[in-house]
């Protein structure tokens, strides 16, 4: 009924931020005379703000047509390497033809956690100089028809096994936050096994390997709250107007208004700034303000059987730090890793997975040399400063590309 109300209240905003919107652009657009009335900045500027809180939010482009190689632009093709009824495989693949370089593949597992993949743009962009870059792209659980069936975490940890198998055994995984753990548990398997097309390398970033290292906000919410009130609480079924009408899904609407919950004030503080940047004319911060709400208000709908895996077996039973992780009749034992290189990355600040939750990585995996396993904290960096933004692309990225080429 939730999701039914959510729809209703968006039938309702739509007109509306399309009335704001045209209100903006007559108050704005130098062909308007309405532009040059004495208040018409701040008409502008108040429309606008009022259709960024009132419109829907669009899956945004990757946008990521070229990139530099030798101080070259070379023309960057996104095609799609592998089809799954949840995740489609991308591949950025680079024009290299006059640039003579053979780089090391990287697949790059983004998180499935409410944000479209596109928000690791950043993190392709700074990737896909030096290296061949592949993405799991997630599909917003609403778009799947039921007849694709339930996705739950270890369907998760086959999906990225299919994704390194295709892509072979001289693959490096790069992990973003939540999938840290799914990767783990994948490469344990594959390890267990003595899987050939096991990856050459892992890179963990910001993940809950052990969430009961510095618990935060995010953890104590997952272990202050039983596995069935969140069953009752933040399950619906999807209404019949899109493809996957009737799967349960933990909707995208209820996760956005928990990360805006997180931090309230720093959200009304950046909307009133975007106000002022208008008023006064400064287009770069105002444009800056676009882009990153552009991403961070376009969410997807999880696969309820996912996220509920999620909370329990990660979150609420620590059953990867435990040892007691089965897929498929099999226990998922890092120590059985020996030969994948491993590093560790972590944010001073990160206020989503403390220091020592991507760490612990380190100790699970135990049966790894000593001499091919890393860890790094980056200083005064928080958890999208990881993946995103000047410290990563100054500090963390030339470091992962260092490690990947040791490990090669």
């Amino acid at each position: 009924m939730l999701y039914q109300l959510h729809e209703m209240q968006r039938a309702f905003l739509t007109p509306f931020a399309a009335f704001t919107d045209a209100g903006s652009q007559l108050f704005s657009s130098p062909y308007s005379p309405l532009a040059y009335t004495p208040i018409s900045r701040q008409m502008a500027a108040g429309y606008e703000l009022m259709t960024r809180i009132g419109k829907e939010y669009q899956k945004p482009a990757w946008n990521l047509p070229t990139t530099e190689i030798k101080g070259k632009s070379v023309r960057v093709i996104e095609g799609v390497a592998m089809d799954k009824p949840f995740c489609r495989l991308l591949h950025f693949q680079r024009d290299v033809r006059h640039a003579g370089r053979d780089d090391p593949k990287v697949l790059l597992v983004a998180p499935l956690s409410g944000h479209h993949a596109t928000l690791l743009r950043d993190t392709v962009r700074a990737l896909l100089p030096a290296h061949d870059v592949y993405v799991t792209d997630w599909v917003d659980a609403r778009m799947v028809p039921l007849s694709a069936g339930p996705f739950h975490l270890n369907d998760y940890v086959r999906y990225v096994q299919d994704f390194i198998r295709h892509l072979g055994p001289d693959v490096h995984v790069i992990s973003v936050c939540q999938p840290t753990v799914p990767v783990l548990a994948a490469v344990s398997l594959m390890a267990s096994a003595n899987d050939p097309c096991q990856p050459r390398s892992m890179v963990m970033m910001g993940g809950p390997i052990d969430p009961r290292q510095s618990p935060t906000q995010v953890n104590r919410l997952a272990t202050t709250k039983p596995y069935a009130w969140f069953e009752n609480q933040v399950i619906h079924p999807v209404p019949p107007r899109y493809p996957g009408a009737g799967r349960k899904v933990y909707p995208g609407f209820l996760q956005h208004a928990g990360f805006m919950a997180m931090n309230p004030d720093r959200h009304m503080k950046s909307h009133y700034d975007f106000y002022l940047d208008l008023l006064r004319g400064d287009d770069s911060d105002a444009e800056a303000h676009r882009r990153f709400y552009d991403e961070y208000n376009a969410v997807l709908d999880m696969p309820a059987e996912f996220y509920l895996d999620t909370i329990r077996m990660v979150f609420q039973e620590f059953q990867l730090p435990n040892g007691t992780w089965e897929v498929d009749g099999k226990l998922v034992r890092p120590a059985d890793i020996k030969n994948v290189a491993l590093f560790t990355i972590e944010g001073e600040l990160d206020d989503i997975s403390g220091q020592g939750q991507t760490r612990a990585a380190i100790k699970l995996c135990k049966n790894i040399p000593a001499e091919r396993k890393m860890h790094y904290t980056a200083p005064n960096c928080g958890h999208y400063g990881i993946f995103s933004g000047r410290r990563w692309r100054e500090m963390i990225c030339p470091k992962i590309a260092e490690f990947i080429r040791q490990s090669a």
